[in-house]
């Protein structure tokens, strides 16, 4: 079995877990997440390829962090993440990339992101559930965060918070790559 295949598999395994633990059929996980049932059939059986505002779309639903629907099994009391070892999770036409390194475990799990923002590249997001916070601490370069249409620069030593339920984007400003660090702070529990 290729890395692909297992990557699936633990996918499907987890999803299904996730979905199970929430007490939610395919069709009200799907009418909630905005995702089709026969694209959750598809996932569940490890087939397909979903894509990442899939993937982050079914984690706001369960309640659950991004990682925790692509990770196996915990390994030991600590973990070190390569961010060499860690897939791109998405990556822009110009050659920005987000890596999700790794999460935290517990009831309010935090998601740790590394970015690469080049300039006049953007990532817009979706807008996550009630609760969730999102903070950018640029460590070199420069970036506007964009939250409901109003811009705000962020500079190298600059960190922003604000609450990831509004619509949000992330777009790389001046001349040379913006490299921040992002978290995303999950409420605990699954959504209603």
């Amino acid at each position: 079995m290729d890395e692909t295949d297992a990557a699936l598999r633990t996918l499907a395994r987890n999803v299904r877990a996730a979905r199970t633990r929430a007490g939610l059929s395919l069709d009200e996980l799907g009418r909630r997440a905005k995702v089709s049932k026969g694209a959750l059939v598809v996932l569940e059986k490890a087939q397909g390829n979903p894509n990442f505002a899939t993937l982050v779309r079914l984690a706001d639903t369960l309640g659950v962090s991004v990682s925790a629907l692509l990770e196996g099994r915990a390994e030991g009391r600590v973990r070190v993440v390569s961010g060499d070892a860690v897939t791109p999770l998405w990556t822009g036409e110009q050659g920005s990339e987000a890596r999700l390194m790794l999460t935290t475990s517990g009831p309010a799990p935090t998601e740790v992101w590394r970015w690469r923002l080049q300039p006049g590249e953007e990532y817009p997001s979706h807008p996550h559930q009630a609760g969730v916070v999102e903070t950018v601490s640029v460590t070199s370069g420069r970036m506007i965060l964009v939250v409901d249409g109003a811009e705000h620069p962020v500079d190298a030593g600059e960190t922003a918070a604000f609450d990831g339920d509004a619509a949000h984007t992330y777009r790389g400003a001046g001349t040379e790559p913006c490299h921040l660090i992002m978290t995303v702070h999950l409420p605990p529990g699954p959504a209603a």
